[in-house]
Formats: C-alpha cells, structure tokens, sequence
C-alpha cells in the first residue's frame, strides 16, 4: 500500500466512518465503474468531481473522496474500502465468515456454527454469508479470517482416491514380490475404505491478489513461515519467500495455468524439502527430487528441508583427510581435503566441468558419495556429463539434480538448496560425500530474476541485498563432522563462471571469500594446449598441506615454487639469445614440469602414480627425456611399474609415507625400466 493510499486510510478511521456508508460507496464503485474514471480525469473540472460525489456517495465519504481525487489514489479506492472494511470488523470485535454448502442449514445448525466461530475466534459477533456450492458435492466449507474447515464431499473423495492410488501401488509391488496373492487385492482395496475416516481438520487459507512470472502475491495466512510450502488449488506448490504485513510472496514450483486472482492457497505447514534415501544413487531427479531419467519412481525414507542450519563450530572437525582429484597439478599444489570448499573460477569453456567430473571419477572405490547439481545448464550438457559418468562406472555412487535452463528461476534457486539436502542425508549416516554446483553464477542470475519480480529493491549489478548469504548459508553446510556426530563430511566444489578472465566482479569475489580457495583456470593456457589450464599463481589451497598425504607433500616438495621461477626466467629470458648452464637447467626443468602437469579428460591419476612421478621429476630422472616423447615414456614407464613393482606400489598405498628407503627403490625401478 502507498503512502498515500494509507493517509487516506486513516481519515477514514479519523472520521469513524460507518460501515453501512463504506459498503454503500463499495457497492456504487461495483456498479459504475465509470464513476472512478471520471473522478480520475484530469479533464472534468473540480466542482463536478464534487457534484457527482455529492449525488452518488453518502455524505460522511464526502471529504474522504475529495482527499482521494486530489492525491491521486482514486483508482485504488476499492482496494482501501475493502482495508477499511476489515479494519472496521477488527475494531467491533466481530468476523466476517463464508459458508459454501449443497443443501442449506437449518436454523438449529446454523445457530451452532455461529457459536463455535464466536468462540474459536474470541469475537462478539459473526457476520456468517452463505454461498450454494453445487461443486463441492456434498457437507460445506467454513471460511473464517484466515482459516478453512473443510467438511465437504469433494475433498472426502480426493483423500480417497490419494489413499486408494498409494496402497494400490504397495500391493503391487507385494504382489510382484509374491507377498501377496492377486486374489487378495480386493479385499484388501475393500478394507482400505470400509476403515476411511474423514480427517477434517482447520486450515489456515489465503487467496491469491496477483499471479504472474511464476509469481504469486497471496492475501491472508497470517501464520504461514519464510520457505514453508503452500499449495494451491490446482495442485500446484509454492514456497513463501516474501513476509508483507497483509499478504506474502509465494514462487510457484510448476505451471500457474488455470490459477487467477482470488484462487485459495492453503498452508501445508511443511518446510520445503526432498524426500531421500539410498535409491537416489544411480539416479537422475529434478530440483524437488523428482526422477526425470524414466527408470521408475523412488522410494523414500525420509524428509529432509532443503533449508537447513550449518553445523556449529563444535560439531566439526579439522580438515585432516585427503579428497583425491586425481588431477596431478591439484592434489600436488592445491589440495582439497574432506570437508573443505574449494572454489573452481574460470571463463567458459576452460575445462572447469571437466575437472569436477574427473574428480567424481577417481572416488570410484574411495567410498564417497557424490552429488553433482546441474544450475541452467543445457539438458544435452547434463545428458553427457551422465553418460560419461556411466562410461566411468561413477553412476552407481553418485546422484545428478538437474534444473536445466529451460525451467523456470525457482526450480534453478532451490536445486542446489535440494542438492545439498541429499548429499546431508548420507553425512548423517556417516558417509563422505563429494557435492558440485554447477554452476553458482547461474544460481545468482536466477536468484536476482525471482527477487526483481518479488519486488525486492536492486542492489550492486541489479542483484539483492542478500546475494551474499544466499550463497554463504549453502557453502557453510559444507563440513567435517566430528565422531560424536557422525563422522561424516560434505566436501564442496562450487562453480563460477568468470567474464574475460575477471575474478574481481561481484559474484566470483563473494564466493572468493565464502570458499576454502579457490582453481583459476585461464583461456590462454587453455588455448596453449595447458591442460588443465590451472594457473599456478592465482590458485591457492588455504587448507594446504593438511589435506595431504605425507607422501605427497614430500613428493610435490617445492613444485610451485619451482614453477614461478620458471615463469618468472621464461618471460626474463625470451629475447636473450645468450643463456648459461643454470638458467638453461632451470629453463628445461621448468618445460618438463609442465609438460608432466598435463593430463587428458577422464584420466585421473591414482594415489601412488603421482607420488611415484612427481618424485621422479623434482629429482631430475625425467630432465634428460625430450618433451615429445615424455607422455609415451611415463605412459609405459607406470605399466612397468604395474608389472613389477606391486610391493612398492602397495606400500606407498598402505603406509602414505615416502621414506628414504621408498626413494631409493623408485630410482631403482626407473633405472631397471630405462636399461
């Protein structure tokens, strides 16, 4: 309501103007709409405005009227009667109530409802309409300020049908696992309605005052949550994102076709949620946890909100266990640990899917669950990313949710929300689990479109105020839970997608520092044929060697290091045409560095491989190998490794250590492969 709709507002209370003349002046607006348009026009002079107020309207609304004229908010005049109105039924202590009914009540029954109203509501009086409603069928339904009983035949015969189609599809399934004979079906069907009784109960309703863009703006419900689900009449559900002082916000999760203003909603009094357990792996869902891959329904144990608070301080733990990549520059300079969120930037097309998806590859065996959630992408993009996960045998542990591009913003603001919900149900049971947002900026630009049409005032880039917690209260779920409750963790790769390389736009920069560190991938290492396009001076792990083994933390030794001088001599050096021996060395071993950091799709490398290579490069048995011909040498090189260092291979699995002695057999090996 305007400010000067509310002035108004109050010179009717000021004026304590009746209710017979407030409905009088409503019941001449409904007749002659033109009366409003004239009053409006800026054409008609003042002293016929106020004749034909004179004429029509009772004289108590005179000066009322005239104030409306002059500020402009004639046209919203019906809108403030009716507020009036319920302000005036507030102040009498009485309520407005309807009763929709096939055969009418008799006095004794009507006498009956009008005391339980009285009573139920604390009031002194009831003004009770009464509305035939042949589509109800059968019984009646009370509507009472923001409540609904509902005692009809219509809705009796829906709980039927639901209960029937529910046990209908558990004897099934009975039947199909020979616990039930065929025969029985009917009594069982029989016995199902014969004990049917009719639950009804109050319900808190509201009415819906404006729909559109998968928005609806509903009047009423006075109790309803932030994120509680609401229904409406047409089956469609909702979750309430905006709390106004008379009405709320409601974005619809599915078609508005058939809903138009003054259609009910009712309050489920349930958190948005997802149903899991463990038949979400293997699977594809939509954003409410809904299978869209056609391999039948999934049977659920559980409710979990896709709201929920991020464990405190004291139930977790340090980030001590490794999550291996198997991506031999990230778990060498920027290791992710069990628990940890560490953030994957780049420009489009930079390889940034490809490493979370060799990442849910090489937990193959690790026991970790992983959840990669698809924001806005393409549904052929998500089709492949699923079948290469098929083709890698990583389905059977992992769970797709998919809001693709084609549906609307709230499916895509709830997916990762749902996504995370999931990957929560297997933490508490003490299960390590692997998440991935792709990707956040998606996320952000649908957040930002749902926010615009809840008419939430634009901030920074047109995004809310909020945009930052949106993503912060997601990413602090992520965690390692301590043994007293669980032991599980939740490992976070969040995507974003940079705009020419600008890791210092809004986005990137608040999720920058929401994240454990974060994996810059550029377009021109990309395009060099460096990949993965890691870019080895803005990548930072601020978890470090925590989340590494100890193995592999004396392997990768000095590796970043080594590589920014190596950056740092190549540019120095690229016009001198003199070079001496050390910078030549520094210069070769730097090629062959990178050249080893290279890696192609859907290759991860195992634990002891990378200890085994990364050791063989920092002490220089690979620097005499042309770097034609280093791929094909370390290619054959682990076969033989393989082949004849089983014992070797199986003490750096078992012990995570490389010791002196360790060393010095891998020496020996490469030695004996080269002879």
């Amino acid at each position: 309501m305007k400010e000067t709709d509310k002035e108004l507002l109050k010179e009717l209370i000021r004026l304590a103007v009746p209710q017979e003349d407030n409905d009088t002046a409503k019941a001449v607006i409904a007749a002659c709409p033109d009366v409003v348009e004239t009053l409006s026009n800026p054409l008609v002079t003042h002293d016929e405005k106020r004749g034909i107020v004179k004429r029509l309207f009772p004289a108590s609304m005179e000066r009322v009227l005239m104030s409306a004229v002059k500020t402009g908010c004639i046209e919203r005049l019906d809108e403030i009667l009716e507020e009036y109105s319920e302000v005036l039924i507030d102040k009498q202590g009485s309520i407005k109530a309807v009763v929709r009914y096939v055969t009418p009540l008799t006095d004794s029954q009507q006498a009956d409802l009008k005391k339980f109203i009285m009573e139920r509501f604390v009031k002194d009086d009831v003004d009770i309409e009464y509305r035939h409603d042949p589509e109800i069928l059968g019984g009646f339904i009370l509507n009472a300020g923001d409540v609904e009983y509902d005692c009809s035949y219509r809705t009796s015969l829906r709980q039927i049908r639901e209960n029937l189609q529910n046990r209908a599809a558990e004897v099934a399934e009975a039947v199909e696992e020979e616990e039930v004979s065929s025969g029985d079906i009917i009594s069982v069907l029989k016995t199902e309605v014969k004990d049917f009784t009719v639950k009804s109960g109050a319900t808190e309703t509201g009415f819906i005052t404006r729909i559109g863009d998968g928005i609806a703006s509903v009047y009423g419900m006075s109790g309803v949550m932030y994120g509680e689900l609401v229904e409406f009449e047409t089956g469609v559900r909702g979750i309430v994102q905006n709390l106004e002082e008379r009405s709320v916000g409601v974005v619809l999760l599915g078609d508005d076709h058939g809903l138009t203003e003054g259609s009910s909603v009712i309050r489920t009094g349930k958190r948005a949620g997802v149903g899991v357990s463990d038949e979400l792996l293997g699977r594809v869902v939509d954003a409410l946890g809904s299978p869209i891959d056609g391999l039948g329904q999934i049977k659920t144990e559980d409710y979990f909100p896709i709201e929920r608070e991020a464990p405190g301080v004291i139930e977790r733990q340090p980030v001590s266990v490794p999550l291996q990549t198997g991506i031999l520059a990230i778990d060498s300079m920027f290791p992710i640990g069990r628990g940890q969120r560490e953030l994957i930037i780049g420009d489009r097309q930079t390889g940034k899917t490809s490493i979370a998806v060799d990442t849910i590859i090489n937990q193959k065996g690790q026991d970790v669950i992983c959840v990669y959630v698809a924001i806005g992408q393409k549904s052929s993009t998500v089709a492949q990313v699923v079948n290469t996960l098929k083709k890698y045998g990583a389905m059977d542990y992992t769970v797709v949710v998919s809001a693709s591009a084609s549906e609307p913003a709230p499916f895509q603001y709830i997916a990762p929300y749902s996504g995370t919900a999931m990957a929560e149900y297997f933490m508490s049971k003490g299960r390590d689990v692997l998440i991935v947002y792709d990707d956040l900026s998606k996320h952000a630009v649908a957040y930002r479109a749902m926010s615009l049409l809840l008419h939430r005032p634009p901030g920074r880039e047109a995004y809310p105020g909020d945009v930052f917690y949106l993503h912060s209260r997601l990413l602090e779920r992520s965690s390692r839970l301590d043994e007293e409750h669980g032991g599980g963790s939740l490992t976070a790769l969040p995507i974003i997608e940079t705009l020419a390389g600008d890791i210092s736009a809004y986005i990137p920069t608040n999720v920058i520092s929401i994240t454990d560190g974060q994996i810059f991938l550029e377009s021109e290492l990309f395009n060099s044929g460096l990949r993965p396009a890691v870019n080895y001076g803005l990548s930072v792990s601020r978890v470090g060697g925590a989340a590494q083994t100890k193995a592999m933390k004396k392997a990768a030794g000095n590796l970043r290091i080594d590589l920014a001088q190596f950056k740092e001599m190549e540019i120095f050096t690229q016009f001198s045409s003199e070079l001496d021996q050390s910078t030549t060395d520094l210069l070769n071993h730097g090629h062959m560095l990178t050249e080893l950091l290279k890696q192609p799709l859907y290759n991860p490398l195992p634990h002891y491989e990378q200890v085994i290579l990364l050791y063989a490069a920092q002490h220089g048995l690979f620097d005499t190998i042309p770097l034609k011909e280093l791929r094909e040498y370390r290619t054959e090189l682990m076969s033989y490794v393989r082949s004849y260092g089983q014992d070797l291979i199986e003490e750096i699995e078992n012990g995570k250590v490389l010791t002196d002695e360790i060393g010095e057999r891998i020496e020996r090996i490469i030695t004996a492969f080269e002879e």
